[in-house]
């Protein structure tokens, strides 16, 4: 964001993938790309990632710093049919619900790389349209960024409401998928949650469950 003071970077930025780099000049978007609107008018672009873009964004990125979000919180509200469940038996996924708030990671992407970077954010988010595409303001120490996120879409037939946590860790206990068990997707949540020191009492509250049956 333009004007901003740069934050004490959490760690560095990784390779992540391979990124065409364009000019120094504003990204010239597809008008018809279905991010085209995500795009910043001015400065560099932000993203806030509240499950697995916080250890493993995949994409290049300026900087990276603890951040708050408020308005919404993590939880297990999207059912999986494919990655960690079946048809007959889903799973439970991460989304942002509405209401409280949420500790996360916010990356600064540079301006030449941000049409790059939502090109992937989109195939990587979006691939079932499950989720809500938005602009938040998000507190990154004492400045805020507009971040682009992604919000659960109650309207979809895999939004699973708020559950409790006895009802998700009956879910998750016994669901698995093509990219394994339901309980290893929490457990690893959760570890990865602790080493970057963000608290999460109802997800944490959540593993305990699972981890007694």
């Amino acid at each position: 964001m333009a004007g901003l003071v740069p934050a004490t970077p959490l760690s560095p930025a990784p390779a992540g993938m391979t990124l065409t780099r364009k000019t120094d000049a504003m990204p010239s978007a597809d008008a018809n790309a279905p991010y085209a609107d995500l795009l910043p008018r001015q400065g560099d672009l932000w993203v806030f990632g509240y499950g697995s873009l916080m250890w493993d964004p995949g994409f290049d990125h300026a900087e990276s710093a603890k951040g708050v979000l408020h308005g919404y919180h993590r939880a297990f509200c999207m059912y999986s049919e494919r990655h960690r469940g079946t048809p007959g038996r889903p799973g439970l996924v991460l989304a942002l619900d509405r209401g409280g708030c949420c500790h996360g990671i916010a990356y600064r992407v540079r301006r030449t790389l941000a049409e790059d970077v939502l090109a992937y954010l989109w195939q990587r988010e979006m691939p079932r349209y499950a989720y809500l595409p938005r602009i938040l303001a998000t507190k990154i120490g004492n400045r805020t960024a507009r971040c682009v996120t992604f919000v659960a879409d109650r309207g979809k037939p895999n939004y699973a409401g708020r559950l409790t946590p006895g009802d998700a860790a009956r879910i998750i206990a016994g669901a698995a998928g093509e990219r394994g068990t339901n309980r290893d997707y929490l457990a690893s949540t959760v570890r990865h949650l602790d080493e970057l020191g963000i608290p999460d009492g109802p997800i944490h509250a959540i593993q305990r469950i699972v981890a007694q049956t």
